[in-house]
């Protein structure tokens, strides 16, 4: 078995090739740079990797994926098959924090809950960009078509939610509904922290996602004016078919495990790739994690959004995670040398 698998990865150049990896640098590393790697919980990591792999399509991948199911050693699966792999392209290195929102809302519409999340439209499906976040929130291209999922009570919890792309939504009899990404309008993101301080308002290091939605909620009409800077709009769609103590589903549509998934640019990232992390900060983190969600504002071989988990303390721990750091991918040990040749 581990013969085939070894054999197998010599296919795995084919899979090389996109305009990213022109202009990236790659540099093998030994696991004796990482720091921390001898005190990480590797079956930790193996769990979550084993949820996600085997729907990766290249074959070095799978057959990876095979022997990962039945490995007696996460630690020595790592390192007997993997190099890990620093991708540089000019950019820094930048961690941010993601998490799964609770929002309040109900099925129908009433006066406290009148802000809507939305199916993506048939027109926005055929149509690149399609209207922006002001159209289609102040406009009447929306209404009356039945698109609505639910209805929640505070749109600058909406806002968020759309950032965040999946969440659940607490009905008033206590039962719960989750949503997850159904597409968007095509409009590139724009930060509207990153415009704050543009603005002026405030300086880069006091922005977070609470002093954000504090400052929209005290200023209303600037508030709305400035959620409309960023034009991209996120729809929807109702997930019925996940339990309720599983993680929401990242981009391989598989739930994704509170402080071991992350979410990469998959231009230079394998989406179930794992991927070595070390955030510096106030409170650093060194940590094997599964590369399993992507998202519209992460790109650059060095970003990357930590899953924090569900819930009002994981938001108050995403919103306050902004910190440099690096990130090395472990590839299979082909691939990492036909990324890096001159490492021979």
């Amino acid at each position: 078995m581990i013969k085939a698998a070894l054999a197998s990865l010599t296919l795995a150049v084919a899979s090389l090739g996109t305009s990213a990896f022109a202009e990236a640098r790659y540099d093998i590393l030994k696991f004796s740079d990482l720091d921390g790697w001898e005190r990480d919980d590797h079956a930790a990591a193996l769990r979550v990797f084993n949820e996600t792999c085997p729907d990766m399509k290249d074959v070095d991948w799978r057959s990876l994926c095979a022997l990962a199911q039945n490995s007696p050693s996460a630690r020595d699966f790592f390192e007997l098959f993997f190099r890990p792999v620093l991708i540089t392209e000019g950019r820094p290195a930048l961690f941010t924090g993601y998490f799964e929102p609770e929002l309040n809302g109900a099925l129908r519409k009433s006066g406290r809950f009148r802000y809507p999340l939305y199916r993506k439209p048939d027109e926005a499906r055929e149509t690149s960009p399609w209207l922006s976040r002001s159209e289609i929130e102040t406009g009447e291209a929306m209404q009356g078509r039945g698109l609505e999922i639910a209805w929640v009570d505070d749109p600058v919890e909406l806002f968020f939610l759309q950032i965040q792309g999946s969440g659940r939504i607490r009905l008033q009899d206590g039962s719960m509904i989750r949503v997850g990404y159904g597409g968007s309008n095509g409009h590139e993101y724009r930060s509207i922290g990153a415009e704050m301080v543009r603005r002026g308002i405030y300086d880069v290091h006091q922005v977070s996602a609470e002093v954000i939605k504090n400052w929209v909620r005290r200023n209303p009409e600037a508030g709305t004016e400035l959620l409309h800077f960023n034009p991209s709009y996120v729809f929807f769609r109702r997930i019925n078919d996940l339990r309720a103590d599983r993680g929401p589903r990242g981009a391989m549509n598989r739930s994704i495990t509170t402080g071991r998934s992350v979410a990469i640019d998959p231009a230079y990232v394998p989406l179930g790739a794992p991927v070595w992390i070390e955030k510096d900060g106030s409170e650093p983190v060194r940590r094997l994690m599964i590369a399993q969600d992507t998202g519209s504002a992460i790109k650059g071989a060095q970003r990357a959004d930590l899953f924090m988990g569900t819930g009002d303390k994981a938001g108050r721990a995403a919103g306050k995670l902004r910190d440099p750091g690096r990130m090395l991918v472990l590839m299979p040990i082909q691939r990492a040398y036909a990324l890096a040749p001159d490492a021979i």
